[in-house]
Parts: structure tokens; C-alpha cells; sequence
């Protein structure tokens, strides 16, 4: 996932990060980038592919027909590919389900898995609902698991310490994921993407994601997807070097990033969430309901209301950025030294290392800062 990155200084990307990670006083917001108005000198409309896509199949995966898509590129960073909202009304809300309830369960890994027992955090969700439902009766409450998640992985297991992914550390991918990925990554022009790895990052009105490199896969010709829910986000594009002064640009619920080509490597990091506006705690497009009734071999479909209560409630003060990455390029297989020996649960049960490392280890998503 992220590379590790040693310090030389103050670089022009750190300095950056340091003013739109800064509380006080407030950060200039001024010049980010906002895609709904682009500024012609630094963005460009793209072209996408809708041909090898029909309608009704994206529909499935609650997109709007790739026609409709708007899709942006940025001057001086060939290969990245900001897709605007595409997302049918009311789809979003399934994604949102998907990553507070399905994806943290076993045996998918999360970070409460390095200093909580395989019992304590085999059903997150429920335990959350149950204090979230005490919390609404005014009852003091501590914080929820949801609010502990800091971040989950799917499929090949990213490994924090190693920095590597392993054939020995492999769930199942989630099916309706990878139908969403291939979809867009067919779109802008990559048919046969392989969905092997998913890093789910939570952030909380407080968190950030440190400047790094997304280099572990073992295929860079493959893009990078991000698709990002809930509150709005600050985003920081840079170069391949840290000297290089980076673009901010927000990112808001349901929109999509693209990382390929020279862009594939290339130094990011989010250093803040935006507060929501007192009275509009929601972006609009997250309190849309399907139109139209789920068939039967949609993917997205209508949620209760109860589990609507507590994804409501947690995106209030939260977003889920979620980033789906091909590991190995078609016929690849891992090298020798690359296999870890893990199992699926090894990090729920391991007793080795300090209480330090573990501390270190379950910080390692959306608080780094490599």
C-alpha cells in the first residue's frame, strides 16, 4: 500500500498537507479544485469509453449509463481521471451499507483485529447499532466499534509491516465490488481489470491520510480506483517526487478517482475532512432513495430503515473512501519471498510484538503519515 517514505526536511508536497490539515486558524479553501466548477487552465473534460458497457449493466451496479458520466482530467497529470458523482439516486446508500456492515466482517481484516479478541469484533455492526440506539436515549456511551474502525481489507490482505501483499493471506473478493470496478475501469479504458485487493479507509472529522505511494502491487499498469462516500474530503495529487508541489482538489460523496499511466505513481494524501454545514449534515445525494424497485439479479437494493438510521448517523461526522487495485498482472504469480506463511486470521490471533507495535499497526490506515 503505502510506501515507506524517509524525512529530508521540509518538502513542497509536507507544507501543503501542513496548512489543509491546520485547525487554527481555518485553512484557505480557496484554491481547491471543485470538479462541479472546473477551472479551465488546470481541467479538461474526458472522453469515456460506453461502448463495451450497456446501460442496464451499469444500472446494476447503481451507476447512471457511462454517457452520462462527467469525467475530468488535469492538466500535467496524464492518466488521472476524476469521475464526477456517477452514482444512480439512492445508490449510494446501498455502498454506504456495504462498507459499515458487510465488509468489516470476518474473515475480512480490520484494524480492531490487533488488539481485540476474533469474538469482540465478529459482529461490529450490531454491537454499534445497539450502543448507537442507547446513545439516541441521551445515555453517556462510549465510542462505538464504528467509530474505532480506522480501516479494512479485502481480498489480498495488505500487510502494514511488511508493506507487501501474500497468496497466503487471501479472502474471497466481495462479487458485487469487483462487478462495480471492473464496470469503471472498462469504461476509462481498462477491460479485464482483476479486482484482487481493497483497502477501505474510515476517516472521522479529525483524520488523515498521510503522503505516500501506492507502489506494493506487483502490476502498475493497472489503475488505482477510489470511490469516496460520505462527508467531503481535501485530495493532494503530486508528483514523483516530494519536491513537487501538489494539486488539492475536494472530493466529494460518490465520486471517483482513477490513478493510471503515469499517474499510477504518484505521491497522494487527503490532510483533512470538511466539517458539514450546521443544518445539512448529509450531502444531499447520500438522502436519495432508490426510484425504482430492485430485480432480481440487481446488485443494488433498498436498505431498512434501521440500518438506514445507523449509516445516517455515523456519516454525519465520518466518510469511507474505499480503493479496489489489481495486484498481479494476468498470468503473474507471486515470487517465492513473497509468501508470508499467514492465515486469514493471523492477525486476530498473533501474541507476538509489543504492546507498541500493536498500537502502531492498528493506526497504520487513514492516520498515517508515512
Amino acid at each position: 500500500m503505502a510506501a515507506s517514505i524517509a524525512e529530508h526536511g521540509e518538502d513542497a508536497f509536507r507544507k501543503l498537507f501542513k496548512i489543509y490539515k491546520r485547525r487554527n486558524p481555518p485553512p484557505d479553501f480557496s484554491e481547491v479544485i471543485h470538479f462541479s466548477k472546473p477551472c479551465k487552465d488546470k481541467v479538461f473534460t474526458c472522453e469515456l469509453n460506453s461502448t463495451p458497457i450497456s446501460e442496464e449493466d451499469v444500472s446494476k451496479a447503481g451507476l447512471r449509463p457511462v454517457k452520462d458520466w462527467r469525467a475530468f482530467g488535469l492538466h500535467g497529470y496524464p492518466g488521472f481521471i476524476f469521475i464526477s458523482n456517477p452514482f444512480l439516486p439512492g445508490s449510494q446508500q446501498y455502498w454506504v451499507k456495504q462498507c459499515l456492515k458487510i465488509y468489516p466482517q470476518k474473515p475480512n481484516v480490520c484494524n480492531l483485529d490487533m488488539h481485540m479478541s476474533s469474538v469482540e469484533t465478529e459482529n461490529i455492526w450490531g454491537k454499534s447499532r445497539d450502543v448507537i440506539q442507547r446513545k439516541g436515549c441521551g445515555k453517556r456511551e462510549p465510542k462505538t466499534l464504528l467509530e474505532k474502525l480506522r480501516w479494512v481489507t479485502l481480498g489480498y490482505h495488505y500487510d502494514w509491516n511488511s508493506k507487501t501483499y501474500s497468496p497466503d493471506h487471501y479472502t474471497p473478493f466481495p462479487k458485487e465490488l469487483h462487478s462495480l470496478s471492473h464496470k469503471v475501469a472498462a469504461a476509462c479504458g481498462f477491460p479485464g481489470f482483476n479486482t484482487e485487493a481493497g483497502i477501505l479507509n474510515y476517516y472521522r472529522s479529525d483524520s488523515s491520510l498521510g503522503i505516500h505511494v501506492d507502489e506494493s502491487e506487483l502490476d502498475h499498469t493497472r489503475p488505482l480506483l477510489s470511490f469516496s462516500f460520505g462527508q467531503t474530503a481535501v485530495f493532494l495529487l503530486g508528483g514523483t517526487k516530494r519536491e513537487d508541489r501538489p494539486t488539492a482538489m475536494f472530493m466529494n460523496s460518490g465520486d471517483i478517482m482513477v490513478m493510471s499511466g503515469p499517474s499510477r505513481l504518484l505521491y497522494h494524501a487527503v490532510p483533512c475532512i470538511i466539517a458539514a454545514q450546521a443544518g445539512n449534515m448529509l450531502p444531499p445525494c447520500l438522502g436519495q432513495r432508490l426510484e425504482t424497485e430492485a430485480q432480481g439479479d440487481d446488485n443494488i437494493q433498498n436498505m431498512s430503515d434501521e440500518d438506514w438510521d445507523v449509516c445516517y448517523w455515523y456519516l454525519q461526522t465520518s466518510r469511507v473512501n474505499v480503493t479496489v487495485r489489481q495486484v498481479l498482472a494476468s498470468g503473474q504469480t507471486f515470487p517465492s519471498s513473497q509468501a508470508s506463511h499467514l492465515s486469514t486470521d493471523s492477525c486476530e490471533k498473533s501474541e507476538e510484538g509489543t504492546q507498541k507495535n500493536k498500537k502502531r499497526k492498528s493506526e497504520s490506515g487513514c492516520e498515517r503519515d508515512t
